[in-house]
């Protein structure tokens, strides 16, 4: 599909823009301009879904949706920069591969979807986590100390949640198998991620 390499294009051209021009505040116009591009983009990338049929459709459509939510976030996080836009703009994408991963997954059945979904949450923890990290460390603190030790527990907070993400996808790999197989695939999974 073109729209969405077109649509990336763009996002570029309009972040090059910005920097070129010094990163000067987004103007009202420019942010209208801006956002009325999204919408236009997101109607084009919608209706080149409509020939498509079943779960390709229904993929295609998330994709045209979370494309439009990421680059919304983006938008408001160069009109507004601050860390929280900036993890606003990380969970946005996240948030849309997951919805992507999560349809393209309705192909399967049985237990290749059940991997495939928690595959896909792994995925999704991990890139939020990523974004919670992202923000701690852009933060201003009083002092570096504030500032380290929230950063320390903001990591491992999020190396907590990945874990256990990852173990729920590790298990369900092995709910595909049986007997010792599967018993030493649990074993081995607690073992890695901790449990």
């Amino acid at each position: 599909m073109q729209t969405p390499q077109r649509f990336r294009h763009m996002l570029s051209a309009v972040a090059l823009g910005l920097m070129a021009s010094g990163a000067m505040a987004m103007t009202n116009a420019e942010h209208t301009a801006a956002k009325n591009q999204i919408e236009a983009d997101y109607k084009a990338a919608k209706e080149q879904c409509k020939p498509l049929k079943d779960n390709a459709k229904d993929v295609c459509e998330k994709q045209a949706k979370g494309q439009e939510n990421v680059a919304k976030a983006e938008l408001e996080s160069r009109r507004n920069p601050s860390p929280k836009n900036s993890e606003k703009a990380l969970k946005a994408k996240a948030d849309a591969d997951y919805d992507i991963a999560k349809e393209k997954c309705d192909d399967l059945k049985g237990d290749a979807k059940d991997v495939c979904v928690k595959d896909a949450k792994a995925a999704h923890v991990h890139a939020v986590e990523a974004a919670k990290v992202n923000k701690a460390q852009a933060e201003p603190a009083a002092n570096s100390a504030a500032k380290a030790a929230n950063v320390a527990e903001t990591r491992k907070d999020a190396a907590e949640e990945t874990r256990e993400a990852d173990y729920k996808a590790a298990k369900a790999r092995c709910d595909t198998m049986s007997g010792a197989a599967k018993d030493t695939c649990v074993a081995d999974a607690k073992r890695k991620y901790g449990q």
